[in-house]
């Protein structure tokens, strides 16, 4: 086990870090196209297979509270950025899909965001680092995930 003020350390750097990368990312977001919390949503559901994805999974994925997220998602229904649809394997649950104008919507920020994370970010780290970095956070992610108990983690 690592020593706690190596660990305190390590957690208050890489959230100083997170937060100041964040600013700078928000600054430079097409904001007045989409917010970054409708972008979030919009890439969940376009890394899911056939760009779809249930509320229940959307809402492990994006970094919004539950409440929050099914008032989103009614949102980016209202513009047809999104469609919802009922689960055929569950009547009681919600298919989210992006519909095209969504997905031609996320595609044009994306390529902006994109741009923006790597001045902000990429230029920063050696590939090498970036490697490295993504699979320490993954790890740091899939650990802690796991040791979630199962009402926490759903």
């Amino acid at each position: 086990m690592a020593d706690r003020a190596i660990t305190v350390a390590a957690w208050e750097s890489l959230f100083r870090a997170q937060v100041t990368i964040m600013r700078a990312l928000a600054a430079e977001f097409p904001s007045d196209v989409i917010s970054l919390n409708e972008y979030d949503v919009l890439f969940t559901i376009t890394r899911a297979p056939d760009r779809r994805l249930r509320l229940k999974e959307l809402n492990r994925n994006v970094l919004l509270t539950q409440p929050s997220v099914s008032r989103l998602v009614d949102r980016l229904a209202a513009r047809e950025l999104v469609s919802k649809l009922p689960d055929p394997n569950d009547g009681r649950g919600t298919i989210v899909a992006i519909t095209e104008s969504g997905f031609t919507l996320f595609r044009r920020v994306a390529i902006i965001h994109m741009d923006a994370i790597n001045r902000q970010f990429g230029d920063t780290l050696s590939e090498s680092e970036l490697r490295t970095l993504a699979a320490l956070c993954d790890r740091l992610r899939t650990d802690i995930d796991g040791a979630q108990p199962a009402e926490a983690a759903s």
